[in-house]
């Protein structure tokens, strides 16, 4: 009798521990498939076609101060790329389009005037090509802000002849150094 009794007892125990491998293993499952839609639900939301062509599939942030934040797949660090890099932003999900610039095309010296000078920061995500410096305009009688003018167009000026439509001009002590920028 007391075989017999040891006998039940020990299937219970055995279901019992079946029972909660069962409920360890559901848990496991019901975690693993709510990884997988939530990383679903976190994947790519946008995506950004720059100028050049290139198309870069992302998690929109913000555009703000001419500059457009996002995030890479599985990061949380926020990534800067110039808006004058920019062509358009598509939501995936609504399939909706926003021009963030227009690309600009600089042929020849003349097309001077279509040269945006920028701040350093807000060129990140256009290619450098080239570099320049001189002397600073200063002609006597004329106000400081009309000789900056004149420095401003005459670096304009060789930015175009060079095909860049972009330029970082900083100055210091009467000399300029300029670094040129496309797409």
């Amino acid at each position: 009798m007391v075989l017999g009794s040891y006998c039940f007892y020990t299937s219970i125990s055995d279901s019992f521990l079946i029972f909660n491998l069962n409920l360890i293993i559901m848990k496991v499952l019901y975690f693993t498939l709510a990884l997988l839609f939530a990383n679903v639900a976190i994947s790519q939301t946008h995506q950004i076609t720059k100028h050049n062509g290139e198309e870069l599939d992302v998690n929109f942030i913000k555009n703000e101060n001419g500059l457009i934040y996002y995030s890479q797949n599985g990061s949380a660090e926020e990534v800067k790329i110039s808006k004058y890099a920019v062509s358009k932003i598509t939501n995936k999900k609504t399939n909706q389009t926003q021009k963030i610039s227009d690309k600009v095309v600089v042929d020849s010296k003349e097309d001077y005037k279509m040269v945006t000078v920028l701040p350093q920061e807000k060129t990140i995500g256009l290619k450098q090509t080239g570099t320049f410096s001189g002397v600073s305009t200063r002609t006597k009688g004329e106000p400081p802000i009309a000789n900056q003018n004149q420095t401003a167009m005459r670096i304009k000026s060789k930015s175009a002849s060079n095909g860049s439509p972009f330029v970082s001009i900083t100055e210091k002590d009467g000399k300029y150094e300029a670094v040129t920028y496309m797409y």
